[in-house]
């Protein structure tokens, strides 16, 4: 069994140690690095190429925002997961536009953390119920005013799944939703990203909703 390998990013001693212990009971998981502020968290990214950092946002010398933002400039595609106890709107934007491929806060379950871990290594985006609804808020109150004209840009199926992928499903959901295969999704969301000229189905589903391409049901 090929195991994701995780650079763990946490300045709290026993919180990462503890955080490592638990994701090491699972067969597919191995920490192959820790980080205790957002230097390391670069410098490890460049030496380890880690299938996926989990990193905290507030830390010494660098916080996450930054050193997310480093690890971009220098091309290294490792998907990164913030793991916080913060939900500042400035964060959040920050970090989204930084690149980062989901946000969580430290009040889910370790079963969530470890189907996150998964998800975002398979090429989804996840996002905590709490900073889904700021995202969609921050950006739906945006352009209430504007006129809206019909998608000619995504095909119905498309708009569909873009739809289903606000709801936060994930794609073996949206498969099961739409009597497809998980590849065929997956097929879908790369056109879906090409025409929209994004990396990934948070910024994707953002742009749908400043469209007005999908709502909020």
């Amino acid at each position: 069994m090929k195991k994701i390998r995780i650079l763990l990013v946490e300045d709290h001693t026993f919180v990462r140690e503890s955080l490592k212990q638990y994701l090491e009971k699972e067969e597919d998981l191995e920490v192959i690095g820790e980080a205790a502020d957002g230097e390391q968290m670069v410098a490890l990214a460049k030496e380890l190429r880690p299938d996926i950092i989990v990193a905290d946002v507030a830390m010494p010398k660098l916080s996450g925002i930054e050193a997310t933002k480093q690890i971009r400039a220098l091309n290294i595609s490792v998907p990164i997961l913030i793991l916080t106890a913060y939900d500042i709107d400035q964060y959040i934007v920050s970090l989204l536009d930084s690149g980062a491929a989901g946000y969580l806060l430290k009040d889910i379950s370790g079963k969530e953390l470890i189907d996150s871990i998964r998800r975002v290594t398979r090429g989804e985006s996840v996002l905590h119920p709490v900073i889904m609804r700021k995202v969609i808020d921050r950006f739906v109150s945006k352009s209430k005013a504007q006129t809206y004209e019909p998608c000619q840009v995504l095909t119905e199926r498309e708009i569909e799944i873009l739809g289903l992928a606000a709801q936060g499903k994930s794609n073996k959901e949206i498969a099961d939703k739409l009597y497809v295969s998980v590849r065929t999704v997956e097929a879908h969301l790369g056109h879906i990203f090409d025409k929209l000229g994004v990396n990934s189905r948070t910024e994707a589903v953002i742009v749908a909703f400043k469209k007005g391409w999908v709502g909020l049901d």
